[in-house]
C-alpha cells in the first residue's frame, strides 16, 4: 500500500501554498444583503479568500500545516510558517466570525466547510505557535452550530457532494473527542439514529460530480462511532463484499474532463474511498474476508487518481487535501 512519502509532501506542499493566498477565481458563499455586499473576497474573508473558495483554502491550510509537521525538513516548511503567521492571528479571525454573524449567514458552508473548520483547529494545535489560540472562537462558533444543527436534522444527508454529513461528522467528532463530549454524545446518538438500521447497502453511485462515496463514508463514520460493534453491523451493511459486491463500489471512477470544476470531484472520489476503504480494512481486522478486497480496492482507487493531483486549476486548488486523507488519514 502506497503510503505519505516527503516526495509527496513536497508536491501537494508547493501546490497548495501557491494558490492559498491566489484570490482569482473565486467562488463565493454569499447571500447579498444589500449593495454594500459586492465587494472582493478580501474583504469578506480576510484569511480564506484563495484556493477558489472557503472551504478548499479551509482544508488547504490543514493540509500544509499538517505537511510541515509531519516533514519538518521539507524546503517549503519554513515558508509554511511565516505564512501562517501571517494570517492565522486574531484580528483576521475576527472578520471571519463578523462574516458568520452576518444575516442570512447561517447556512454558510453547511456541514462540510464547519467541519473542515475545526479539522484545521485541530492540526494547529500540535504545532508550537499561536495558530490554535487565535482559530479557537471561530472553531467554536462552528461546533455551536454543530450543536444546534444536528438536532433538527430529521433525515441525513447522503449525497456525494459538499453535503454529506457523514464525512462532516468524521471531522467534528475527531476535533470534539478531546474537546466536546457532549458534541461527540450528540454525533453518535444521530450516526446511530440515522445509519444504525441500514442493510444490503445498493451502492447508486458515483454520480457524476460527486468526490464522496455515500456508502463507504457512511461506514468510516461507522466504524468510528459503533468501535467493536461495527463489524457486526457491516457484515449487514455490505453482505456481498467479500465478493466485491457491489462491483462500483470496487471500481474507481473515470474522469473525462479534468478542466470540468464538476467533473474533476471524481478524481477526489477516487481518493476519498481510498480513504474509507483503509479504515475499513482497519476496523474489521485483517482475519475478515473482505480486508484483503478493501486493501486492493484503496490501491487501485489511489493509483487512479495520484497521477492528477496536480496539473488543471479546477483539481488542483483542492485535491491534495484528499490525498493526504487516503495517504495518511485524518
Amino acid at each position: 500500500m502506497t503510503h505519505l512519502t516527503p516526495e509527496h509532501a513536497n508536491r501537494f506542499a508547493t501546490a497548495t501554498l501557491s494558490h492559498l493566498g491566489r484570490e482569482y477565481p473565486y467562488k463565493m458563499d454569499l447571500v447579498l444583503n444589500g449593495p454594500e455586499d459586492a465587494k472582493p473576497p478580501r474583504e469578506h474573508h480576510p484569511i480564506f479568500h484563495g484556493s477558489f473558495d472557503w472551504h478548499s483554502c479551509v482544508h488547504g491550510w490543514w493540509q500544509v500545516l499538517r505537511l510541515a509537521r509531519r516533514f519538518p525538513d521539507l524546503p517549503i516548511a519554513a515558508d509554511i510558517g511565516a505564512r501562517a503567521d501571517d494570517m492565522l492571528v486574531p484580528g483576521k479571525v475576527a472578520g471571519e466570525i463578523a462574516y458568520l454573524e452576518r444575516p442570512h449567514a447561517a447556512g454558510f458552508e453547511r456541514p462540510y466547510g464547519w467541519a473542515w473548520l475545526l479539522a484545521l483547529h485541530a492540526e494547529t494545535e500540535r504545532h508550537d505557535a499561536p495558530w490554535a489560540a487565535a482559530l479557537e472562537p471561530l472553531a467554536a462558533a462552528f461546533a455551536a452550530r454543530f450543536h444546534a444543527f444536528l438536532p433538527k436534522l430529521t433525515y441525513p444527508l447522503r449525497v456525494g457532494t459538499h453535503f454529506n454529513i457523514a464525512f462532516a461528522l468524521l471531522l467534528a467528532r475527531h476535533w470534539a473527542g478531546t474537546r466536546d463530549p457532549a458534541l461527540v454524545a450528540l454525533i453518535d446518538a444521530r450516526v446511530r439514529d440515522w445509519f444504525g438500521g441500514d442493510r444490503d447497502c445498493q451502492a447508486w453511485e458515483p454520480g457524476g460530480d460527486e468526490f464522496l462515496s455515500s456508502a463507504l463514508t457512511e461506514a468510516h463514520l461507522m466504524a468510528v462511532v459503533l468501535g467493536s460493534d461495527f463489524t457486526g453491523w457491516f457484515d449487514a451493511f455490505l453482505p456481498r463484499a467479500a465478493a466485491q459486491q457491489p462491483a462500483t463500489l470496487f471500481t474507481p471512477a473515470t474522469v473525462s474532463d479534468r478542466s470540468d470544476g464538476k467533473i474533476a470531484h471524481l478524481d477526489g472520489l477516487n481518493l476519498s474511498r481510498a480513504w474509507s476503504w483503509r479504515a475499513v480494512a482497519a476496523a474489521i481486522g485483517p482475519a475478515h474476508p473482505v480486508a484483503p478486497v478493501a486493501e486492493a480496492a484503496a490501491r487501485r482507487h489511489l493509483d487512479a487518481a495520484l497521477p492528477h493531483i496536480t496539473g488543471d486549476y479546477m483539481g488542483e486548488h483542492w485535491l491534495a487535501s484528499f490525498a493526504l486523507l487516503a495517504l495518511d488519514g485524518l
